[in-house]
């Protein structure tokens, strides 16, 4: 991945959580149960697992930068969202994926070379390094915007 490539990923990922904002803007108390179809996720779970996923991936780009080739921290999403916030508000998950972002971008903005190639690894054996990272989370909050105004519209 050269320069330009992940400076608009970066990009990309300082809007995403805008991006949510967005999709979420006027929502109705009974908008928050919204699925998109039957068995996807609620818009109430897309929010959590946003606050969720956000802290995992924080926490595994700050592990590829401080230590060699550590063991990353996989976890099950789909067990995350049926399991921790049945009927929690929101505003928690909201700041953490806030904070998570706010906290990421300025690590982002002054990555070196080297540390995009800074590697890591799951406990599955799964390569991972911050240039796949920022593949999947450039982009990872528009796909959850995208899917919470689905949802919203199949009301």
């Amino acid at each position: 991945m050269n320069l330009e490539e992940r400076s608009l990923l970066i990009d990309r990922y300082e809007q995403g959580h805008a991006a949510v904002l967005d999709a979420l803007a006027g929502i109705g108390d009974d908008e928050w149960a919204a699925r998109e179809a039957p068995g996807e996720w609620s818009v109430r779970e897309i929010v959590h697992h946003l606050g969720d996923s956000e802290m995992a991936a924080a926490f595994n780009l700050r592990l590829m930068l401080a230590q060699d080739n550590p063991v990353l921290q996989g976890y099950d999403h789909v067990a995350f969202a049926r399991n921790l916030h049945q009927g929690l508000p929101i505003a928690g998950s909201m700041a953490a994926f806030a904070g998570a972002r706010a906290a990421t971008l300025p690590l982002l903005r002054t990555m070196t070379d080297a540390d995009w190639q800074r590697p890591g690894t799951f406990r599955d054996g799964e390569s991972h390094d911050p240039t796949i990272w920022i593949s999947w989370y450039g982009g990872h909050a528009h796909d959850h915007a995208d899917q919470i105004r689905r949802a919203r519209a199949a009301r």
